[in-house]
Order: structure tokens, then sequence, then C-alpha cells
């Protein structure tokens, strides 16, 4: 079954859109120090394959006007930007645009089959996407098969002209967007073992900025290079993009001070390393200051955090090279790599995560919620579905993954056209508030009839307004972490713990005076997390874990967000343009 939305008056979505399409200027100067020009807000996006050398090996990637990583969007808090997608690809492609919340504007955010049908070769689609409150880093990236292995960007949102950074204004913003590489092909990887039901090969290096760094064969010439000056301070705007790692990154010789995350400010801490989760953004201050009889060139490194051994886990080294532009060049690579925690360092990753609060001031004020409507408490699992001839994690078997036991299946429709048209059969709006069943989650070795689930598109409805806090509740079902990524929303990430989520005790350890403002949770494995968000965005709404083998597995669900009583608290009209399926 499926609702619908009800006595929504349909204003003509053609002329609606034409008043809607109102440009906003767009600030695109790559160095903040400067005077900001503005140009225009369009952007155009020809999705093509391009032939393009790692490891030693040539092949054919997906890109975005041949870049890779692609083209960074500039904007400002605030800002409308359009961006026409040409796909000369051949297969189908959408793009998401990670972070934005896109007020009553799900019809642009981008999942494949949830919010629209995919762009088609040779067929293009304008997006629209609105900025509102959000001012950091975000990024953007396909949101089909496995395509974001290549096809991805940041987005870099400055403070609305007349506002300022609340700290001193770097001399020059470096987008670090941390990634994988296989080299065999991503569609015929994903093909190939969604076929066979077994688990992913993991990837053949790290990368930053697309690059793996010259630890590698056949990598030095192409390490990606950072010029900097002695005295200056420089905001380096790190995007894990990778499809299964959460990642450590550090620079040899330079402290990091983190100052915002997923396009939300922080209070300010100093850190010889970050870790980032699959889908995050951190925002971090470096200043040049080494000193002048110092070396020149400094190893950045990015490095894979993983819990569970018991999982392949590419654990290789990136590099990238920071270089002093106005010192004497030193010959050969730099002396030494930064100090990265182990891979398997959990203590590492657990405190550098709970130094992560809102800056929380007059100019950037944080509005926790205290009062809850709605409580979820959600199990995520790695799972087995029955298949004779699959290779999955017990004989006769093949992987899959869920939440709260439901192992999600993506409609040949897209969700929001079905809500919109009160379409029917496409989806069922009962996914559980709590588990099935209830044991010791976090207990090692579970049961094998604890390992199996069951498929559907079940999706959450709640009413516009409404409070909801979410706890994930990691399981011994995949013990590892999970980065959990709500569209639509920046939440306040209000808790963790380790362990079975205890409601009678551990709700009163929650951070309601600061908590970080995010997109995107890290569930620590063997533990939990708590997120809490007012559901003023109406719409449809995707959430699911960042690794994206666990997404195709179905580690998803979607939420539905009701139109409220009045014309700004309901859901824009359908875009003539959207894709057909």
């Amino acid at each position: 079954m499926g609702g619908g939305m009800g006595g929504v008056a349909k204003i003509p979505a053609a002329a609606l859109w034409l008043l809607l399409g109102v440009v906003v200027a767009l600030g695109v100067a790559a160095t903040p120090a400067q005077a900001f020009r503005r140009k225009t807000n369009h952007y155009d996006f020809v999705i093509t394959e391009t032939n393009v050398t790692r490891l030693c090996q040539e092949k054919t990637i997906l890109t975005v006007n041949g870049q890779f990583p692609g083209p960074t969007i500039h904007a400002r808090q605030g800002d409308v930007v359009f961006v026409n997608v040409h796909n000369r690809g051949r297969k189908n492609i959408t793009l998401h645009w990670h972070g934005v919340d896109q007020p009553r504007n799900p019809w642009f955010d981008g999942p494949e089959f949830i919010t629209q049908c995919p762009i088609q070769p040779g067929a293009n689609f304008t997006y629209r996407i609105v900025f509102s409150n959000e001012e950091g880093t975000l990024w953007w990236h396909a949101h089909s098969d496995f395509d974001r292995a290549t096809v991805h960007g940041a987005i870099v949102v400055r403070p609305k002209l007349g506002s300022a950074y609340p700290y001193p204004e770097p001399h020059r913003d470096i987008p670090i967007i941390l990634g994988e590489w296989w080299n065999v092909n991503v569609e015929h990887l994903l093909e190939e073992t969604m076929r066979a039901g077994g688990d992913f090969n993991i990837s053949d290096a790290n990368t930053i900025n697309g690059q793996p760094g010259d630890l590698f064969p056949c990598s030095r010439k192409g390490t990606f290079r950072v010029p900097v000056e002695r005295g200056r301070t420089y905001m380096l705007r790190v995007i894990n993009a990778g499809l299964t790692n959460d990642m450590f990154f550090a620079v040899a010789g330079h402290n990091l001070t983190v100052v915002g995350s997923d396009g939300h400010y922080l209070k300010p801490f100093t850190v010889g390393h970050i870790m980032i989760a699959a889908g995050q953004t951190m925002n971090v201050l470096l200043h040049a200051d080494r000193a002048a009889n110092a070396s020149s060139r400094y190893y950045m490194a990015a490095r894979t955090f993983a819990t569970n051994m018991q999982i392949p886990v590419n654990n290789s080294t990136a590099t990238a090279v920071l270089e002093y532009s106005d010192a004497p060049p030193s010959a050969g690579p730099p002396a030494a790599l930064p100090d990265l925690p182990a891979v398997d360092d959990l203590a590492a990753a657990t405190a550098y995560t709970a130094r992560l609060r809102s800056l929380a001031t007059d100019g950037h004020p944080v509005d926790v919620p205290t009062r809850v409507d709605e409580r979820m408490l959600v199990t995520i699992s790695v799972n087995a579905l029955p298949c004779a001839t699959c290779e999955g994690p017990i004989n006769g078997t093949r992987f899959a993954a869920s939440l709260n036991n439901v192992s999600f299946v993506a409609p040949a429709v897209d969700i929001l056209d079905a809500y919109y048209s009160s379409v029917r059969g496409v989806y069922e709006p009962d996914f559980p508030d709590r588990p099935p069943l209830f044991y010791n989650f976090t207990a090692p070795d579970p049961a094998d009839e604890l390992l199996f689930t069951k498929r559907g598109t079940k999706v959450k409805v709640v009413e516009y307004g409404a409070v909801v806090e979410v706890v994930f509740q990691g399981t011994a079902l995949g013990a590892e972490p999970h980065p959990m990524h709500l569209h639509g929303f920046a939440f306040y990430a209000v808790g963790r713990g380790f362990g079975n989520f205890d409601e009678s005790k551990d709700r009163a350890t929650y951070n309601l005076v600061d908590p970080p403002r995010q997109n995107t949770v890290s569930v620590p494995a063997g533990g939990w997390a708590a997120i809490r968000f007012r559901a003023t965005n109406p719409g449809v709404w995707f959430m699911h874990c960042h690794f994206d083998r666990h997404t195709v597995w179905g580690m998803d669900t979607v939420f539905i967000v009701k139109n409220g009583k009045t014309p700004d608290t309901q859901m824009l009209p359908r875009p003539p343009t959207m894709p057909k399926c």
C-alpha cells in the first residue's frame, strides 16, 4: 500500500517553477582573503567516460567534465544553485547534494528511485539546490549504483556577504577528498558481487583527491601537492568520499584545528589527527608554521579506521605532499609520515569523536529539542537471505543488510512520486519503531537464526513539526562502525555509547547543551548513537548507511514528513522536468 498527500492544492507546476527559478548570485573566488566576486549560479555537469591511469593501469571511469574528483561548487549561505546534468555516459545516473537540507524541495535531492527516476543516457536534468542555514563544507556525489566512486566533488558554502567566519579568515580553501580506487570496473564489481551474493572485494588503494600517493607504484608523478607559504593559515575542507572506509587523516609536523563538521561550526579544538566517517566532512585549519630552517615538504596521509579485523579491509596509506613554496626546494620525498593511529585504534577514534561540540554562540546558536514526540530504536545488522547458489555468510545464503530486520528494497517507481500522486503498491508506511526481537544485540557469536532478515519497502511517516529521536543500535551482526546518513535534515548527535542502549540510564548521558549538528553520524561498533531532529522539512527523505555495500544490501529506510497546514510548510509542487522511469 502507500499513502498520499491528501488535499494539497496543485498550483500549475510549470508556472510556479518559473517563478521559483530566480537567479541568486554565487561566490566563486578560490581565495577567501581576496575580494569575493560574484557570477552566475549555474553549473553544467557533463557525465562522460574518461580514461585515467592509476597503479600502472589505465581504465575507463565515469567523471563530471572529465575531472576526477569533479568540480567544486561554490556558494554562500542561503544561495540557490542550478546544476544542469548532461548524461553522456552509457548508464543511468542521479546526483545527490550531500548535507544540503533542500527545504520543501525533495524533488532535487537525488537518490535513485527514492526521490527521482534516473537520468538516462543522452538525457539531461537540471537540479535546483536550495541552501538554507548550511555554512562550511558539504559535497555532491552520484546516488546510483557504485557511481560515486569517481563521480563526486566538494561544495564550499561561505558566510553571507557582510557576515564573517567565527574565526580569522583563512588565506585559502583546499578541498581534501579522501576516497578509494579499484583497478576493476566498479560497475562490473557491483553486478558480479550482487549476482554471486558474496561480499565485495576491497579497494586496491585509498586516495587523496583521486591519487594514491607516492607510496604506491607508478603514482609519484600524480601525487596531490599543496603549496603553502610560511605564516599563513589554510582551510582544509576534508571530505570522506570512500565507499567502504572510515579514515584517519593527519599532516606531518603540523597540528590541525577542527572548526566545523557537515556544514556547521564546532567549538575549535586542536589535534594531531582527525577521524572522519564515510560521508562526513570536517573543516580544519592548518597554520603553516614550520621554521625557516626546517624541511620544506611534509606528508599528508590518510589510513582506514576499522575495528573488525575479521572483515577484509584496505589498510593502505594514501599520501599527498604539503610544500612550502617560499622555502628552498627539497630533493626526494618528505622525510616521514605523520603519526596516524593504527587501523583498529578504537580508543583514538572514540576520543576524537567525543570532542565534536557545536559552537553554540549568539551568532551560531543551537536549538536542541528537549521534548520528543517519536522515539525509535533502530538495530543495524548485516544479514543473510536464502540463496542456494550464492556465496553468503553461511551455506545457501546471500549477503543482505537491514534496519530493524527490514532489508530495504528500492521500488521501480520513485517513492516521492508515489507519495505525491497517491500511487498505491509502491511502499508500505509501517517501518517499525523498534526491532521485532529483543536480545543481547552486541554479544559476540549470535545464533544463526538471528542472521536472517525479511525484505520490504517500508517507510516511516511522521507529522510535520514532530520531534524525532532515533537511537541507532549496532549489533554483533556486522560488528563494525556504521556511518548513518539522513537526507533533508541536519540533526543533533546527542549521545553515543557502547553496549546495548539502556533507556533508563543512557538518556541521562545525552548532551543537550551543545551537541554537534551533523547529517552523518558514526555508530560505534558494538554500541549506539542517538540523534534528534524536528521534522519541519516536508517530503520524502532517504536514511541509509554510507558504506555503499550496506546500502545496496538493504541497510536503508525512508522518512516521509507530512505537509504542514500553511503554504510555507508544504512541499513544493512536482517540477514538470522530472525524469521518467
